[in-house]
């Protein structure tokens, strides 16, 4: 399941969540790194572009105003159809300062909830990208197995994408 910004851009200061849930099926099955970014972020688009994220949001603005069984029933519905969350928010570029101090690393999580087992943030700030992991205990044992995985994927991710034509060069 992937929180899909609903806020415009000019009014990105403003406090408080506005987003749409929408699933997501991962193209697990394209063992090429490129092709499966590519084949992720076409997916992305096309749920950015429905109207799936906004229906999400009216019906969970909605659900606030139920009484608490039917709140409950009502989430259970989209956390069954998730095993995961995952979120990427994108930060200032140049770190922040803040009483005279310079703030070089932040993090936040997805919002937990239902049984979803695995929580993924990301969060680029000040010319990094933090990652944050949750797991559940009984769905994965070794969590730290899979966070082991992010950097070196990561960087063969951005070294193939280096080698890719750039815009306009011919191959």
């Amino acid at each position: 399941m992937v929180p899909v910004n609903l806020r415009p851009l000019e009014e990105a200061w403003r406090l408080g969540n506005r987003f749409g849930l929408a699933p997501l099926v991962l193209p697990i099955g394209i063992a090429n790194p490129i092709e499966r970014l590519y084949a992720v972020r076409r997916r992305m688009e096309e749920l950015k572009g429905s109207y799936q994220p906004l229906l999400a949001f009216a019906i969970l603005s909605m659900t606030g105003l139920f009484v608490k069984p039917a709140q409950d029933a009502v989430l259970g519905m989209f956390a069954k159809k998730s095993t995961a969350v995952m979120t990427n928010v994108p930060g200032p570029r140049e770190p922040l300062q803040f009483c005279g101090s310079t703030l070089r690393q932040t993090v936040f999580w997805v919002p937990a909830s239902g049984d979803i087992g695995v929580h993924v943030s990301i969060l680029s700030y000040g010319g990094g990208v933090q990652f944050a992991l949750m797991t559940d205990e009984e769905l994965c044992r070794r969590p730290q197995a899979i966070i082991a995985r992010f950097e070196p994927e990561f960087d063969k991710l951005l070294l193939l994408a280096m080698m890719l034509p750039w815009p306009g060069q011919e191959i």
